[in-house]
């Protein structure tokens, strides 16, 4: 497993507009409101995905990847990482061009599939921090 280098990376936030975040908590203490925050501070269009939210950030969250009707450029997953076959499946089914999973979510079997389906996947890294470097 091995993730895109810094350059890519830049390029994958550059082009980047949506990011939909599966497990985004609606409480401001949690890290992925935290990081979500961040992001849509920094002008991206955040879609929570959380069945058990009604709303975060300003946004209709959807109870899955599945439930979205928009184009998403992102999918940004703050889940453990036994979740993660499940919600590659899901991923499969919307074709964004990005899987990306936050600090030690980690599925080696999950990121050779989806790479080798042709798709970028970035594993076990910050995007908020990965943004604020690459600015």
């Amino acid at each position: 497993m091995k993730n895109p280098d810094r350059k890519e990376i830049k390029e994958v936030l550059d082009n980047a507009k949506t990011i939909a975040v599966v497990g985004l908590s609606p409480n401001p203490m949690r890290t992925s409101y935290m990081v979500s925050k961040a992001m849509k501070d920094a002008g991206y269009r955040i879609i929570p995905v959380n069945p058990m939210a009604d709303e975060v950030l300003g946004e209709k969250s959807y109870a899955t990847l599945t439930d979205i009707p928009e184009p998403v450029d992102i999918v940004n997953v703050f889940r453990r990482s036994e979740f993660l076959p499940s919600i590659a499946e899901d991923f499969l089914k919307i074709d964004a061009p990005v899987f990306w999973t936050q600090l030690n979510v980690v599925d080696e079997v999950v990121f050779n599939r989806l790479h080798g389906a042709g798709y970028t996947v970035i594993m076990d890294r910050c995007i908020k921090v990965e943004h604020a470097i690459l600015k």
